[in-house]
C-alpha cells in the first residue's frame, strides 16, 4: 500500500472521507471482498456503507473490529491523528493532539492517543535481546507517608530497555500490582529473550531475581549485578502522554 511521506502527500492522498474509506477497504481486502462467513466473493454496497454478501446476505462494515468501529468522528480526523502521532519522535501528548486537531476535549484526545498507542503494539513482537537494563518506577504525584517504595495511589511500573552503546534500543513497560520477585520474573520472561543479559541498578526485587538466577545457574538469562551504564528511566517515563 502506498504511504504518504510528507504532509503534502498526506493531504492529497486523504483529502476526503471517501478517500480514507477506500484506503481501509484496500487494506482489509487487498484482493477484493471475501465474505468471512461463507467465503463468497460477491457483495454489494448498501446505502449505509455495509458490504452485503451476495450468497449468505451477511453484512460487514470495513471498520468492524478496528479502532474505528462505532466511532462518531470522521475517518479523516482519525487519519490526521495517526499521522500526527507517528510523526512525533519525542512523544505525542493529548494536549498537543487536541490543540492541533480540535478533537473536542483533552480527555477525548487522551483516549484517542492511548487507543492509537495500543494499536501500534504489534502482536507476537520480538523479545528484547542483548544487554537489557531493568528498572522500576512509580507513576503518580508525591504522597505523604510511607517510604521510597510506598505505592499508595501511584502506579508501579517495570521498565526494560535494550542497551545499544550509549543509546537506548527497544523498550518494554508493564504496570504491575506489586513489586515482588515473582512479578519481576514474569515481566522478564515476557520481555527479554532467553540468553539476554539482565542488568540491574541495585534495587529490590530486581536484585533478588538476578541473585537467584546467578545462584541457580539459570540458563534462561545471564545476569549482571552492577550499576547500569545507562540512566534511562527518567528519559522514558518523562515522555509526554
Amino acid at each position: 500500500m502506498e504511504y504518504p511521506r510528507t504532509a503534502a502527500e498526506f493531504n492529497r492522498q486523504f483529502s476526503t472521507e471517501e478517500a480514507c474509506w477506500d484506503y481501509l477497504v484496500k487494506l482489509r481486502w487487498p484482493e477484493g471482498f471475501r465474505c468471512t462467513d461463507c467465503g463468497s466473493l460477491k457483495a454489494w454496497l448498501t446505502s449505509n456503507k455495509l458490504f452485503r454478501c451476495g450468497a449468505c446476505e451477511s453484512a460487514v462494515s470495513v471498520t468492524a473490529g478496528t479502532i474505528f468501529q462505532d466511532t462518531r468522528k470522521p475517518l479523516r480526523l482519525w487519519f490526521q491523528a495517526m499521522w500526527w502521532v507517528v510523526g512525533h519522535k519525542n512523544g505525542a501528548s493529548a494536549v498537543g493532539l487536541n490543540h492541533v486537531l480540535g478533537i473536542g476535549s483533552e480527555k477525548t484526545a487522551w483516549t484517542w492517543l492511548h487507543t492509537l498507542r495500543r494499536a501500534m503494539v504489534r502482536p507476537g513482537r520480538e523479545l528484547l535481546t542483548g544487554e537489557v537494563e531493568v528498572d522500576e518506577t512509580f507513576v503518580g504525584g508525591v504522597e505523604k507517608g510511607g517510604g521510597r517504595r510506598h505505592i499508595g495511589n501511584k502506579a508501579l511500573v517495570f521498565i526494560a530497555a535494550e542497551i545499544r552503546g550509549k543509546g537506548i534500543g527497544r523498550i518494554r513497560m508493564k504496570r504491575i500490582a506489586e513489586g515482588s520477585s515473582d512479578s519481576l520474573t514474569t515481566f522478564v520472561r515476557e520481555a527479554v529473550e532467553k540468553g539476554g543479559v539482565v542488568v540491574s541498578e541495585g534495587l529490590q526485587p530486581i536484585d533478588r531475581f538476578l541473585s537467584t538466577a546467578l545462584a541457580t545457574r539459570d540458563a534462561s538469562w545471564r545476569a549482571k549485578l552492577r550499576r547500569p551504564r545507562l540512566f534511562f528511566r527518567g528519559f522514558i517515563v518523562s515522555r509526554p502522554f
